[in-house]
């Protein structure tokens, strides 16, 4: 592999590696909804807002989402929505495996 290609791949994994929570998988999906504030973010996941402000500072480095202070408050929505063709994506490689185990329990 070439050193343009491994750069490339480690930030393809970089990536993978932001969306690698629960936590932050849901923040996205709710992000698909439209922009939230950190406190709304905050109230949803039940967690501490340093909590909270971590996960999203790891969502953001990776370019995945981005943030717009107003006032006192933050708010969060999708850089690229198209983030989440890879979580149907995902979705599909769960229900395949599902099906594979259930013909294989059936023989």
């Amino acid at each position: 592999m070439d050193a343009h290609t491994q750069a490339r791949l480690e930030v393809h994994a970089q990536i993978i590696k932001a969306l690698a929570h629960p936590t932050r998988m849901f923040i996205v999906q709710e992000l698909a909804q439209g922009e939230r504030c950190v406190c709304e973010l905050r109230e949803m996941i039940g967690a501490d807002m340093s909590t909270v402000s971590k996960h999203l500072s790891v969502l953001k480095n990776a370019g995945i989402v981005e943030d717009d202070k107003r006032g006192l408050q933050v708010f969060y929505r999708l850089q690229c929505p198209c983030i989440l063709g890879f979580f149907d994506c995902i979705e599909n490689v769960v229900k395949e495996n599902a099906e594979r185990r259930m013909a294989l329990a059936r023989g």
